[in-house]
């Protein structure tokens, strides 16, 4: 993933990332291994909204002071902001980019994937395994849950 401005860019394929990504030793393993996570559900999410009949479109959210939310899914029938977190431990941090989100928007649903084992709800925010909600990620998925 790259940043350039108000864009984030990621590439195409979770192994080209993981490829390409130069590493050395100011190159954490865990900042690393989060955004090829990230990648790989980048990839998932696009696929998503190209495959849906009803369309969609992927972006991110950020504000000045620096919150964000790693993808927002906008469509017709959908609006789902998802933060994704490469651990198997839920922080009350990783979902302050979430809340403040919904506190601009009451009507998106927000999800937090992460590594952890059990789904569970916390703040109004769905938090779900990672590998299994994608596994149940169809084009005709409509809720987050």
């Amino acid at each position: 993933m790259l940043t350039l401005g108000d864009q984030k860019i990621f590439y195409f394929d979770v192994g080209v990332y993981r490829t390409l990504r130069p590493t050395g030793p100011l190159d954490a393993p865990q900042e690393i291994e989060g955004l090829a996570l990230e990648t790989l559900v980048a990839q998932h999410l696009r696929a998503f909204c190209q495959l849906r009949r009803q369309g969609g479109s992927l972006s991110f959210w950020r504000t000045r002071s620096g919150l964000e939310v790693d993808f927002v899914l906008y469509g017709p029938d959908l609006f789902w902001a998802i933060e994704v977190k490469r651990s198997a431990r839920i922080d009350r941090n990783d979902l302050a980019g979430l809340k403040a989100f919904g506190a601009d928007y009451p009507q998106a649903e927000r999800l937090l994937l992460s590594l952890a084992p059990e789904p569970m709800q916390t703040d109004g925010i769905r938090c779900e395994p990672l590998e299994p909600w994608l596994r149940r990620l169809t084009p005709t998925t409509t809720a987050l849950h």
